[in-house]
């Protein structure tokens, strides 16, 4: 914050973006990873933690320009390039570039050991070929892989934030690979559908605009026609409600707590899990059908 004074004009553009709210949750989801592996050096989680919010943020400042959504509004406020204008908006985007490796490197100077991998694990969340710049460039195209597409938009960053928070600790950040794949892709799935059935004051940025842009979306490719969510509680109750419509499915009650839940390859079998073991399996189709 106190660095930010020191640049008038891109200070001014980067504060909002920066510190405007949003849910936080890439740099979270480093943090718990390196609290699961032990939080050896929390000054270094926490800079890997910015380092990947403000690589977020600067993705946004330049997906919402005209080049590409040019979106009038985000996270409830005036963009930054049609709050301050589009040479202030790319040039504040170019900074929080640079100033998440500062605060990663100014950080790292007392673990060099860890530096190195994690430079290179953010910079494969955000560069070439698999990361957010990547996924931007999909959007160029007249076709588009979709699993790539959003594998590199979004799912790129949430491996970086589960392998930095890993890395951080000073542990093997591969295990924790796979877990930042699957939010990701969750992520990217609830995103595109919020962009079809969200409201904009809700949501705090304009809907409709994957169908608007000819953007690679699973809900055009796949409709919300079967689109469910799926939920469970302490107290044993499964709930399924239909996405579309918002109706409520499916209420089943079983004998222990719901704290984890798991699809099969293929989403025929649901996994209900207590936290340590899985306590119930059972056919997802028939749940919707009995």
């Amino acid at each position: 914050h106190t660095r930010l004074r020191t640049v008038t004009g891109v200070q001014t553009c980067a504060l909002p973006i920066l510190f405007s709210g949003g849910a936080r949750i890439r740099p979270q989801l480093c943090m718990a990873v390196a609290h699961a592996c032990g939080m050896q050096a929390p000054e270094l989680t926490q800079a890997a933690a910015v380092a990947i919010e403000m690589m977020h943020c600067a993705s946004l400042v330049h997906d919402d320009m005209p080049a590409f959504d040019n979106a009038d509004t985000r996270r409830g406020r005036p963009s930054v390039h049609k709050a301050y204008g589009e040479a202030l908006a790319l040039l504040t985007g170019d900074a929080l570039i640079v100033m998440s490796y500062q605060v990663l490197l100014n950080a790292g100077k007392a673990h060099p050991d860890r530096l190195i991998a994690l430079m290179q694990t953010l910079s494969d969340g955000v560069g070439v070929p698999d990361g957010i710049v990547a996924g931007q460039a999909w959007e160029c195209e007249t076709r588009a892989d979709l699993g790539q597409y959003q594998r590199a938009k979004t799912g790129a960053l949430f491996v970086a934030a589960t392998c930095a928070g890993a890395q951080s600790a000073g542990a093997d950040p591969l295990p924790w690979r796979a877990l930042g794949e699957c939010l990701g892709e969750a992520y990217q799935v609830a995103d595109d559908i919020r962009d079809v059935v969200g409201q904009a004051e809700e949501l705090g940025k304009p809907t409709g605009q994957d169908a608007q842009h000819g953007r690679p979306s699973v809900a055009h490719a796949l409709g919300l026609g079967g689109s469910y969510l799926v939920s469970g509680g302490d107290d044993g109750t499964l709930r399924i409600w239909d996405v579309l419509s918002g109706r409520l499915l499916v209420v089943r009650e079983f004998d222990s707590p719901i704290q984890s839940l798991a699809f099969s390859k293929g989403g025929r079998d649901l996994f209900l899990g207590n936290g340590n073991t899985t306590c119930h399996q059972t056919d997802f189709r028939k749940l919707l059908e009995d």
